[in-house]
């Protein structure tokens, strides 16, 4: 009798300390996403329960030049940011660790800063240093353009430069958990591959990179999953154009619902976003650590 009592008690204290974060989880994540769901097979406007039109938004979406646009985008910002981002940190994070007391505590909190800014502060600087009449960075695109560039007017530039800003902002984070990372290796292993003749690239390419390998595989999934997710700069600084070019599948959410009152079709959109980043980061994670085994 006192044992089953004793599992009774336990089962209560389980159930005591798991109940929060259950009704929690509930009311924050669970309620919006099934919400969302049902919204997405309805006509409803944003504050509505709207009628039942099955499909008829999936059918929609499928037959929408904006969405496949807006995809391209997205697919073309994830090209520019998540690799360049992970490979500069690495740099930045191999460059601090070399770096001893007060000197690479300052060039840390240099790199870290930005990350701290909220996005309106970020792109409010780029905008005004990359702006067409006044921009302090205009005569260094004019070197290489051969004249001033309105870069988030111009097609072939807006794309570019909103990466640009968001590495600038985002990377902080990166460099502290690579370093994170580095300073976890033993330092052993690097004297044992000294005294066994190996130089720097070698110390780099037989023991830095297979024991880091999993926090890059980590920043690699987590900067995936980011600039999938990519709205605030885009809107900020470009506002999805010139023409669409900047478009991308969240700022179609928001025009859809907040501008055309459309929230049906735009919870269709926002459905198809949330599948499409759990799928491709949950393959790329794979693929990492399948990587990562070899």
């Amino acid at each position: 009798m006192a044992m089953i009592r004793n599992q009774r008690r336990h089962r209560m204290v389980a159930l005591t300390l798991i109940l929060p974060f259950t009704l929690i989880f509930a009311v924050v994540f669970a309620y919006p996403i099934a919400e969302v769901i049902r919204l997405s097979f309805t006509n409803a406007t944003l504050i509505g329960g709207g009628e039942w039109i099955g499909l008829e938004n999936y059918r929609e979406l499928l037959d929408d030049r904006l969405f496949y646009t807006s995809l391209k985008n997205n697919g073309y910002f994830v090209l520019l940011t998540v690799i360049p981002t992970t490979l500069i940190a690495l740099c930045i994070a191999l460059m601090v660790q070399r770096l001893k007391g007060r000197m690479q505590a300052l060039v840390l909190a240099m790199f870290f800063l930005p990350y701290i800014l909220p996005v309106s502060v970020v792109t409010q600087i780029w905008a005004w240093m990359l702006d067409f009449q006044f921009g302090i960075l205009q005569p260094l695109l004019e070197q290489i353009a051969g004249k001033p560039v309105p870069v988030f007017k111009n097609p072939y530039w807006v794309m570019p430069s909103v990466a640009l800003v968001t590495i600038w902002w985002t990377n902080g984070f990166n460099v502290l958990l690579l370093l994170a990372g580095l300073r976890n290796i033993p330092t052993d292993l690097y004297e044992a591959a000294a005294l066994d003749g190996a130089n720097r690239r070698q110390q780099f390419r037989r023991v830095t990179w297979p024991l880091l390998w999993p926090v890059v595989a980590l920043v690699l999934t987590l900067q995936l999953i980011l600039q999938l997710k990519i709205f605030d700069q885009i809107y900020l600084l470009s506002e999805g154009g010139p023409f669409n070019n900047s478009s991308v599948l969240l700022l179609m959410v928001y025009r859809e619902a907040f501008q055309q009152n459309n929230g049906g079709y735009a919870a269709a959109i926002s459905l198809v976003v949330f599948l499409l980043i759990v799928a491709v980061s949950v393959l790329q994670y794979q693929i990492l650590r399948i990587r990562g085994r070899r």
